[in-house]
């Protein structure tokens, strides 16, 4: 570190000696482990550090630092996924087993195809490319009330053809329970 950068970082460096002890004794008290309280210990150094110039000009350096502690702890929360166990009772499904919806792939794949350009079109942009609704309408020159219209239609027409050559059936709540693909042509 030059001069320059001594005299940038002097009041962040006086700061974090004056409070360092203190913060990891927030921290400590509020993980699970001294090593994810010494983890975030790091992360509101580095965002002092990256103040720079902007930390001296602080009313309260040791406020500032407890609230980016905090707000690290927050953070830490947020993204830890707690793990639970299954019972053992449960039996574990197949890996290779997929749901009957998810096995229409290769029926749609096949009947896709053979729907008009237009309904085809609307699908493969809005189911198949995640584009909104919206943004089609813009890009093909529709109003968003029509481009709807034409999407609910086009997935009717696919549904009945899946319907007619996949043998898809529904059970009570209306999803796909089963169907038998038809050969490929």
């Amino acid at each position: 570190m030059n001069t320059l950068d001594s005299k940038k970082f002097a009041c962040v460096l006086r700061a974090w000696q004056a409070h360092e002890k203190e913060l990891l004794a927030f921290l400590l008290a509020r993980t699970d482990t001294p090593h994810t309280a010494e983890d975030l210990l790091q992360e509101v150094f580095l965002k002092s550090m990256r103040q720079g110039q902007n930390f001296c000009t602080l009313q309260n350096p040791r406020a500032w630092l407890f609230k980016v502690a905090r707000n690290a702890l927050i953070d830490s929360a947020r993204l830890a996924k707690p793990l639970a166990e299954l019972p053992e009772h449960l039996e574990q499904e197949p890996a290779d087993e997929r749901d009957p919806v998810d096995e229409l792939d290769a029926c749609i794949a096949r009947n896709l195809p053979e729907l008009p350009a237009q309904d085809r079109h609307i699908i493969e942009a809005c189911d198949l490319h995640n584009q909104t609704v919206r943004s089609y309408a813009q890009t093909n020159g529709l109003t968003v009330a029509a481009a709807k219209s034409r999407l609910l239609r086009a997935r009717k027409r696919l549904r009945d053809r899946l319907i007619c050559n996949c043998q898809v059936r529904f059970d009570e709540a209306g999803h796909v329970c089963c169907h038998v693909s038809r050969p490929p042509a």
